[in-house]
């Protein structure tokens, strides 16, 4: 379905594996009312490309190199809040999940989804609307009503323990580099813990997410 005066909805595919990409990039071409306005090979060229192009959708992949999809979408929000993000993954994962709708995704299919449900959900978010599939949509109703039933749960429940460990650590003023030799880590992997953190936990930097933590009682 096109935009209010005729206007195809303009699409930006980004996902690090080219068959997968040029496959889906095809399949969108011939849908009419969408338009493929350009495909990018990982983060930072999504990120490049969005604020290039100004498409009205971007469907993002989460693992990419360079840049992962949650922090590329975040960037890509932040600079245009105007383009619409669909996250289309494998991961089925709780934590991804809701790191893409708190990094600003509108939208959140499996990469098993059809056609059909693709081409939903791209003009769904291009009117303003948030999508899930129904996989997806059941889980975070799950988790909306344990966390309504648990009201005195952990701090921060949509962190995984490992993220909380990680963010307690950081609130004692703990370096990555620290943190990493802790808990017996790659010092890559406490990156994207901290990056994961900083996504569900919607703040910009290190400074802010000390703040939080200690006024939820942790790092002390």
């Amino acid at each position: 379905m096109p935009l209010s005066g005729g206007e195809p909805i303009r699409v930006l595919l980004a996902d690090d594996h080219p068959v997968y990409r040029d496959g889906l990039a095809l399949l969108l071409g011939s849908i009419p009312g969408i338009e493929v306005a350009g495909t990018a090979a990982d983060g930072p060229e999504a990120v490049e490309r969005a604020a290039d192009l100004q498409p009205d959708v971007v469907v993002m992949d989460v693992r990419m190199p360079g840049l992962d999809g949650i922090e590329a979408t975040r960037r890509i929000v932040a600079d245009s809040p105007h383009v619409a993000v669909v996250v289309l993954t494998m991961s089925e994962e709780d934590a991804t999940l809701f790191a893409a709708m708190c990094a600003g995704a509108r939208g959140y299919l499996l990469k098993g989804a059809g056609q059909g449900e693709i081409v939903r959900a791209i003009t769904a978010v291009a009117h303003g609307e948030a999508i899930f599939g129904p996989a997806v949509a059941l889980r975070v109703a799950e988790f909306f009503q344990g966390a309504a039933a648990a009201p005195d749960g952990p701090a921060f429940p949509q962190l995984t323990p490992r993220e909380r460990e990680i963010l307690s650590l950081v609130a004692a003023g703990r370096s990555n580099a620290q943190i990493a030799s802790a808990l017996f880590l790659s010092p890559k992997t406490v990156r994207n813990n901290v990056s994961n953190i900083f996504a569900k936990l919607h703040v910009a930097d290190r400074a802010e997410a000390i703040i939080r933590a200690r006024d939820a009682g942790l790092g002390k």
